[in-house]
């Protein structure tokens, strides 16, 4: 697309998380420059996954900066691809992006050859040979593009552009992005980035809606309402009749905040006496890395942590932390009743691969699924109830009780989506409904023109869009 053109129309086109839940890739467009907001990696279904080794429709070297919301891998994945492509500019980021990318993106690198080389070895990889789609040193070397900001302080992103990162209160560091573009008529854009929670066990709530033009809005439970109270009693109840029958316990879990979720809950229930102190084993380097990152932050008074959070809320005598490969091994040697909670939340790789092929043909063991599960995951079959899960190039028997709590989502739900556009200061023109299933982005469209009476559109993939 044409640059450099004055009277140039902005131009918004989705590259990503149109009709899908991952893959948040929004390119902008102006007389003046090209930006991407997110650069994220698609997961779920193989077509999906694909798409990841497509080029890009803009051309890497053409891209004149990026800016992530935050630092799950389906919104920064694809920074260390984009980089090696040929990007060579600034990625902006707030420092808790900034921090978490510094563990996340690396480790990313490291699983992919370390899946690609296990597939080669074991020869159950269609290709030959598999490889990685980036390596670690690839996601070392795009690091050095992070340029951290500050909350609520404009930045200048391209001439006539300029971005403000607003709370999120999704993850440390999540932040909707603000653009402004300048021009003969002024235009304002919010991106949600992925929308956190009215209440965070440890992180403040998402920012108010400004005055904005245009709303680019997440979806993920857009057809979905959090019952975190009958969540956590399902939560407490299979802790217990697991327990009960020596079983162990294994929690698939998004290394970024949800681990630092669920052993703040597991803490609470032991102090109140309503689950067994059960020995508990964090088997990921990356969620042990951003346990200190969490750490840091609430030591610091960063101003994303609730004032009323303080001291060490993670550690307790139970908490056991496994960083080599051989302790993660010597975990498959441990009887129940135990906890084992490990990366990556929705079963698509990393160590609770081998802890799911160990547990899952044991009746006695449960495996408790704690956030959202993407079509085509081990994590959404395992949902759905499906009798035998492949991993690892074999089919593994599904025997071990499996139980779903929503409740540890630190994504928010339908009406927590419609109170937070409700804080706008005035209707913006239109909302575009994305990162998303189907399903969910109707069920929110139909609920923002009702509700709101507002002009909500689902973008296609790869659609453009006029901003002026």
């Amino acid at each position: 697309m044409s640059k450099n053109v004055k009277g140039f129309a902005p131009i918004l086109r989705f590259l990503g998380a149109a009709g899908t839940v991952t893959g948040s890739r929004f390119a902008l467009t102006t007389s003046d420059g090209l930006a991407l907001v997110d650069c994220g990696l698609f997961q779920g279904l193989k077509e999906l996954r694909l798409r990841n080794w497509d080029p890009l429709p803009v051309a890497p070297r053409a891209i004149d900066a990026v800016v992530l919301t935050h630092a799950h891998l389906d919104h920064s994945g694809y920074v260390p691809a984009l980089c090696r492509e040929g990007f060579a500019k600034r990625v902006a980021v707030t420092q808790g992006t900034a921090d978490l990318c510094r563990v996340v993106l690396p480790d990313s690198g490291h699983l992919q050859e370390e899946e690609a080389d296990y597939a080669n070895r074991r020869g159950y990889s269609k290709h030959r040979p598999a490889l990685a789609l980036y390596t670690e040193n690839d996601a070392i070397g795009s690091l050095d593009h992070l340029q951290p900001a500050d909350f609520e302080t404009p930045a200048e992103l391209l001439p006539g552009v300029s971005v403000t990162f607003r709370r999120a209160g999704h993850i440390l560091g999540a932040a909707n992005v603000l653009v402004d573009i300048d021009g003969a008529r002024k235009r304002r854009i919010l991106f949600s980035g992925d929308l956190g929670r009215p209440v965070h066990p440890i992180l403040l709530p998402p920012a108010p809606v400004p005055a904005v033009d245009a709303i680019v809005v997440e979806s993920t439970y857009g057809d979905r309402l959090h019952n975190d109270v009958e969540s956590l009693k399902v939560f407490e109840e299979a802790i217990r009749r697991t327990a009960e029958r020596g079983g162990v316990i294994v929690i698939p879990s998004f290394a970024v905040d949800r681990t630092e979720v669920i052993i703040y809950h597991l803490r609470q229930l032991v102090r109140a006496g309503r689950i067994p102190d059960l020995p508990i084993y964090v088997d990921s380097p990356m969620a042990l890395a951003a346990l200190h990152i969490y750490r840091g932050a609430i030591e610091r008074r960063s101003p994303e942590v609730r004032p009323d959070v303080s001291g060490d809320v993670f550690n307790s005598a139970s908490y056991n932390e496994v960083r080599t490969v051989d302790e993660s091994i010597a975990l498959n040697f441990l009887k129940g009743p135990i906890i084992i909670i490990s990366a990556s939340g929705m079963a698509t790789g990393g160590r609770v691969l081998h802890h799911l092929a160990n547990r899952l043909p044991d009746k006695r063991n449960t495996v408790i699924l704690v956030g959202y599960q993407s079509e085509g995951t081990r994590g959404r079959r395992l949902l759905e109830g499906e009798p035998s899960l492949k991993m690892l190039g074999r089919y593994v028997p599904v025997r071990a009780e499996v139980v779903d709590v929503p409740a540890f989502s630190v994504h928010a739900d339908q009406q927590e989506i419609i109170k937070w556009l409700a804080t706008a200061e005035t209707p913006p023109e239109v909302v575009y409904i994305v990162h998303g299933d189907p399903p969910a982005a109707q069920a929110l469209k139909a609920e923002i023109t009702s509700k709101l009476g507002w002009h909500a559109v689902i973008p296609h993939h790869l659609e453009l869009v006029r901003l002026d």
